[in-house]
């Protein structure tokens, strides 16, 4: 009873999809097989010709159900009970000969019952591979007809039995590819349903997993191992091995580690090929222990590393810096008796070139060459670019020589080593002469080369140059990306040619060239540099509807340029705009916000912020306690600022020059002289040196509280350590001995100032 209600269910399923065939494979218990279906399959299908209703094939589907329940189909069944006069001997024949107009056959396709009469004809046609295969094919021309699943699985077995393994896997691959396919397990159910076909073997089983694989079915896959797992009818491991590569190369690596525990655990036994595949992915992600832990394991299982393994992971240890585990793994390979090759040593010298260890490197191509290793491309390519790097442009070029005179050809990436070294250098004709020679050798002048020449030529001003390179780039089919936009942009924008560098920017946007944040952050700097306030907003709002979000530093970066033009209600706006977005502000944006309020004189509003920051929870630094001190001791709030430098003090923060000379600039302004001198000794004897603007408060001070005598001594003090003094504070000591009357004094300081070429803006 249940399959007839299954039947009334899924009839009402197909009944509104009409194109979808569905299959419903039945094993029946009569004792005496018929002559269609001799191994008791029994077959329930629905089929839609264009010519039939949708309504009649539900019937169909019902009744076929029903039939089943009762076991009405009796053992003497045959295709001629259908009404098709066909017989094991006429389906014989009449494949055999491809007598294909034969009008029983006509009859047969033009059956609502087709589909499962091709089926049974397939069973009967099981000896003879070829005939069934080609019976199949034909069917597949008919007008309105299509195969049912069990079909497919029933020649699947046919063929692999009679080792026609290729056609097997076409066919296999038809099933899972075509559109009306059900997910892989249910593939697989019913290929387990028909396995007493042909004489019962399991590689049927894997080269379905095999296909599903190679069509990129990977969850299908791994649903049909968990499937032949429960049966116990496991792929091989060189099948796992396809799946685990494939996994890896896409990124999918939680899936691959995943699927290494599973088939682990099945009891597939992994090869040297699967742990390579493994250990591999690992080291490319930088997870090295977990690389090692499986090297360990291969060890305990008796599985042998192979080359492949140790180079690996001496390329995965060597990559990261891990040198010595790179040189264990190199005497591990060669105490087991696995002799390195070029690539072995290539992984080692690249590595031991790349943190700066040239003369190890050194001596692994001494080894190399000991060996009767030849260095290849590679090996040379590595020490030039080592050489160019570290600046050694002649032993770059005397390995590039080398590598020519021994018959090596250069590859691209020697060439865009040395072009780029020239380029950061200043030589840009030899540059330019490496390009060309590449040209006319043959060697593609890829993006990365180009783009290090137009970095060269940006760096170096020549602006009108690397425009026209970029439009001989284009001409040649080499289309610009981000990095070679974002060069030419730096350099106009350093070049302070604004109109150009929007010009670049528009052709990154005709070009469907998304700037990153990085680019949007150096145009938001230019512009605000420049006071081009609507611009930024313009750039702003581009950012947003690109998709792209302004970061703290490019918020702290406009507000910094709003205080500096005097704008601070719109920096303020921009500071509550960041609170509004959920952006937490940084220990460097409280600090400009602080800093810029102090400077324009709103001290207590930059206490106040201050004090939300102890509130966030952040830490003030050096700079936010400076700016504070500041500014409060240039609106005469001394004592708050005395504070708060003696709380830097107990938080461990050493004061520097700024903090100190704010300090003692504010003492001085309120006559407190003794506390200003022990603030310029403390400075001292904390190893901070006065600078000109310390000394310029100090001696402007001393003057303006009268101690002239003070503050000649400094000015010689500062002379003597080398320090220039300024026409700032040549005017208060001239200024002051006028005041005093000592002309004399007065007038020698003024020629004093002449004689050093000071500009003199003291007036008698």
């Amino acid at each position: 009873m249940f399959i007839f209600l299954r039947s009334l269910v899924i009839m009402g399923r197909k009944t509104r999809n009409p194109n979808h065939r569905v299959s419903l494979l039945l094993s029946s218990t009569t004792s005496s097989p018929s002559l269609l279906n001799p191994n008791n399959i029994y077959f329930c299908n629905c089929s839609s010709p264009s010519s039939s209703s949708s309504s009649s094939y539900a019937f169909l589907f019902c009744v076929t159900g029903f039939l089943c329940l009762f076991r009405s189909f009796s053992s003497k069944s045959s295709c001629d009970e259908l009404g098709h006069g066909l017989d094991r001997e006429s389906v014989y024949e009449i494949v055999k000969n491809e007598r294909w107009d034969d009008c029983r056959i006509s009859r047969l396709f033009a059956s609502a019952l087709a589909p499962i009469c091709v089926s049974n004809i397939l069973l009967q046609l099981k000896e003879e591979p070829v005939l069934a295969f080609k019976f199949f094919k034909l069917a597949e021309t008919r007008p309105n007809f299509r195969h049912t699943s069990e079909g497919y699985c029933i020649l699947v077995h046919i063929l692999f039995f009679h080792r026609h393994y290729s056609e097997a896997h076409g066919i296999l691959n038809d099933l899972v590819s075509s559109s009306r396919v059900l997910p892989g397990w249910d593939v697989f159910d019913i290929m387990w349903s028909t396995r007493n076909t042909c004489r019962f073997g399991w590689g049927v089983f894997d080269t379905l997993f095999n296909v599903l694989v190679e069509s990129g079915r990977f969850e299908e896959a791994n649903a049909c191992f968990s499937r032949m797992r429960m049966f116990k009818v496991l792929p091989k491991a060189r099948s796992c091995n396809l799946l685990l590569g494939r996994l890896t190369k896409m990124g999918r690596g939680e899936f691959s580690k995943k699927f290494f525990k599973e088939m682990i655990g099945a009891g597939v036994k992994p090869s040297v090929f699967t742990y390579n595949i493994m250990i591999d992915y690992l080291c490319k992600e930088g997870d090295m222990e977990g690389a090692q832990r499986l090297y360990s394991d291969m060890k305990l299982l008796n599985v042998t590393p192979d080359i492949v393994t140790y180079n690996t992971l001496i390329d995965g240890h060597g990559k990261l810096g891990q040198l010595n585990e790179s040189v264990c793994i190199y005497n591990d390979m060669k105490v087991s008796g696995c002799d390195p090759d070029v690539i072995t040593y290539n992984a080692l010298i690249n590595c031991f070139c790349k943190f700066g260890k040239m003369p190890q490197a050194f001596e692994f191509l001494h080894y190399m060459k000991k060996n009767g290793l030849k260095p290849n491309v590679v090996t040379y390519s590595t020490f030039i670019d080592a050489f160019c790097k570290e600046g050694m442009m002649q032993e770059a070029v005397k390995f590039f020589m080398d590598m020519r005179r021994v018959g090596l050809i250069p590859n691209e990436f020697t060439y865009t080593s040395l072009i780029d070294a020239n380029c950061k250098a200043g030589c840009i004709r030899e540059a330019a002469q490496l390009i060309k020679e590449m040209s006319e050798a043959g060697i593609t002048v890829n993006i990365v080369t180009c783009t290090a020449l137009l970095d060269g030529l940006s760096k170096e001003g020549k602006m009108k140059e690397a425009d026209e390179f970029l439009k001989e780039m284009v001409k040649t089919g080499i289309s610009p990306n981000l990095k070679s936009y974002t060069t030419l942009l730096h350099g106009y924008i350093k070049s302070k040619n604004i109109s150009k560098a929007m010009d670049v920017w528009e052709q990154m946007e005709s070009k469907n060239v998304k700037p990153d944040l990085l680019l949007y952050g150096t145009l938001v700097l230019r512009l605000c540099n420049d006071k081009k306030f609507e611009d930024v907003k313009v750039v702003l709002k581009e950012m947003k509807q690109s998709g792209t979000d302004a970061n703290f530093v490019i918020y702290t970066t406009i507000m910094d340029a709003y205080f500096k033009s005097g704008q601070p209600k719109e920096a303020l706006n921009l500071f509550q705009e960041m609170n509004d977005i959920g952006m937490a502000p940084s220990v460097v944006t409280y600090g400009v916000l602080i800093d810029g309020l102090c400077k324009l004189g709103y001290v207590q509003d930059g206490l106040d912020y201050f004090f939300k920051m102890l509130g966030d929870g952040l830490v003030p630094n050096i700079i936010v306690y400076t700016a504070l001190i500041d500014g409060l001791c240039k609106n005469d709030r001394l004592e708050i600022a005395m504070k708060l430098f003696d709380e830097m003090l107990e938080k461990s923060l050493i004061p520097d020059v700024t903090a100190y000379t704010c300090l003692i600039d504010g003492n001085l302004k309120n006559g407190n002289i003794k506390e200003a001198l022990i603030l310029k000794d403390r400075m001292v004897k904390s190893g901070i040196k006065l600078d000109l603007y310390a000394y310029t408060s100090l001696i402007c001070g001393l003057c303006k509280c009268d101690q002239i005598l003070e503050a000649r001594i400094y000015f010689n003090e500062m002379i003597t350590n080398g320090v220039h003094p300024d026409d700032i504070i040549y005017g208060c000591l001239v200024k002051k001995y006028h005041e005093l009357g000592n002309t004399r004094e007065a007038e020698e300081l003024q020629n004093e100032m002449i004689g050093r070429q000071v500009m003199n803006g003291v007036s008698d």
